[in-house]
């Protein structure tokens, strides 16, 4: 590798230094974690602004688990359990740190095309689809793939190439960007910043446990994608001269885990491993998001399980901890002279900040850490 490559990741992964955390909030939460993606070499990226207060109530805002005695043990970075219908949020940790969401971002994808796309116009895939890095649902050049077909793909077996095609069909990869973004906040989930329509990493992306459970409730109120992210198989076509096929859905939830109702992961090497989904049992539906968690010793779906049996046992008129909201909170008032708050939130895409030196020793941790990121590729599922 050269150097000249190293000292420019160096400079690309150069960070603004932290600001006091708002109140309710704690230090760490402003921006995911280290280390970072190779992808997200680049001018920093401001953080996201936070609210005056967290949303969904000021319980909400801490560092740690939040909930009664008894919560499931969970080896993720951040979750949150609610009830599906009422938002009332059980138990969580750390619900609104910001972290990289992976593929469980494909579930605002599906929210945007559901909302702007005719599901059964056409798109072209391209050879471009093909090239895409990470998992795939199969599309090829020369072929037209319904928006159903590519929302299939989308959530079945998480296919980047299908995200590609369906930012496509919205004008291309930045009307996307601007479309999720604008849908985000317009749901509340004020710490979500779209900069792949695949959850691949790119500079400035982040999400919230908080923010998946709460998009995933928001697309649970559509009975398309309800019907779409429970199938079990579906037919697809093929391209060129590759015969159609069978996608099917990879979520371990819906094959293991009874009263399952639908469930996105992901994984990127620097996002870790997230999962989203929802479950019914006795007539009562939750719905959890697990963030920045590993396959070992328990497996993601096994800490959802565990969250979902619990989540289960506890009294349906309980208060809980706060709610997933159903629009965002009111923004609060400029100081005389400043830009409205709204100018704050609208900016799309992420404004760039200048980079601030390094001591000595700070420099050759980033590059020991820059030959370790180079050596792995990052990819989406």
């Amino acid at each position: 590798m050269r150097w000249v490559g190293v000292v420019a990741l160096v400079g690309a992964l150069v960070v603004p230094p932290a600001l006091p955390p708002a109140a309710g909030h704690c230090p760490g939460q402003e921006v995911p974690p280290a280390p970072a993606a190779v992808e997200e070499t680049g001018p920093p990226v401001a953080a996201l602004p936070w609210p005056d207060e967290p949303v969904g109530g000021t319980a909400l805002g801490g560092c740690g688990d939040i909930g009664p005695a008894g919560v499931p043990a969970v080896g993720a970075a951040a979750f949150v359990l609610a009830d599906l219908d009422t938002g009332v949020v059980l138990a969580a940790r750390a619900p609104h740190a910001r972290h990289r969401p992976a593929s469980t971002l494909k579930v605002l994808t599906s929210i945007v095309a559901l909302q702007r796309l005719d599901l059964d116009s056409q798109v072209e895939g391209t050879v471009d689809d093909l090239a895409i890095d990470g998992s795939k649902a199969g599309i090829g050049p020369g072929t037209r793939y319904s928006v159903r077909e590519l929302l299939e793909g989308l959530l079945l077996n998480s296919g980047n190439d299908a995200a590609a095609a369906l930012a496509r069909a919205i004008g291309g990869t930045p009307q996307m960007l601007t479309a999720t973004s604008a849908t985000a906040r317009e749901l509340g989930a004020l710490d979500t910043r779209p900069t792949s329509p695949s959850g691949l990493d790119a500079p400035g992306m982040s999400a919230s446990a908080y923010d998946l459970a709460l998009l995933f409730r928001a697309a649970m109120h559509d009975e398309r994608f309800t019907s779409l992210i429970s199938l079990r198989t579906v037919p697809f076509p093929g391209w060129g001269e590759h015969p159609p096929f069978t996608l099917s859905n990879d979520s371990r939830m819906l094959s293991h885990y009874p009263g399952t109702l639908g469930a996105k992961s992901g994984f990127t090497d620097a996002a870790r491993h997230t999962l989203v989904g929802a479950a019914e049992r006795d007539g009562r539906r939750l719905v959890f998001a697990l963030v920045r968690g590993e396959q070992r010793p328990t497996p993601m779906w096994q800490q959802a399980a565990a969250l979902l049996d619990w989540g289960f046992t506890q009294p349906r008129d309980g208060t809980g901890f706060g709610r997933l909201v159903d629009a965002p909170p009111p923004l609060p008032a400029p100081a005389p002279g400043a830009p409205p708050a709204a100018a704050t939130l609208a900016a799309t895409p992420p404004v760039p900040l200048a980079g601030v030196l390094l001591g000595v020793g700070g420099v050759l941790a980033m590059l020991a850490g820059a030959l370790l990121l180079v050596r792995h590729r990052r990819r989406s599922r």
